[in-house]
This record gives C-alpha cells, structure tokens and sequence, in this order.
C-alpha cells in the first residue's frame, strides 16, 4: 500500500468529523460572552467612553435605559446598553 491513501483516509476522517460536529452544533450557536455581561452604575462610562457627569447626564434624562437592580446596586446589560444607545429612541423629538 501506498502511504499516499493512509494520508487522504485521515483528510476524509478529518472531513467527516468537522462536518458531523458543524452539523450538531447548526441549530444552536453559541452566543457572545458579551451579551450577558453586567456592568455596574459607576464604571458604566468606562465602557461607553464618555465622562462621568456626561453619563449620568445621559442616565437622568433616559430613565428607560436597559438596567438590572440587584440588592440596591445598577447593573446594565453590556449589549443591550449599547444597542440601545445606538437606537433612534434617544433622538426622537417630542
């Protein structure tokens, strides 16, 4: 025998096992580590790059902004903070 054949017999049990283990995992993605990421009230602008007084200007005027309350302490969900800060809710007239 040829050790040419036990090279492609590896390449297709590689195939078949990256395949097999793609298709496993198709109807379930993972998620991003970022989506459940919580970041408490005082080091929120830390995260969104802008100044402490700009924040909690930002925090006054949006009471509705995306948040968890846990035993008295603010968290806010990482992913679900900026997609709402880059929604069109903040710049809507009245």
């Amino acid at each position: 025998m040829d050790i040419g054949f036990f090279w492609i017999a590896l390449g297709l049990a590689a195939l078949g096992y990256f395949i097999g283990n793609g298709i496993r995992n198709f109807s379930t993605p993972k998620k991003s580590t970022n989506e459940y990421y919580l970041i408490k009230e005082s080091d929120l602008h830390l995260y969104i790059y802008l100044s402490k007084e700009e924040t909690e200007e930002l925090l006054y005027k949006y009471p509705s902004a995306p948040k968890i309350e846990l035993k008295g302490t603010t968290y806010y969900p990482y992913q679900l903070f900026l997609e709402w800060l880059s929604s069109n809710e903040l710049y809507k007239t009245k």
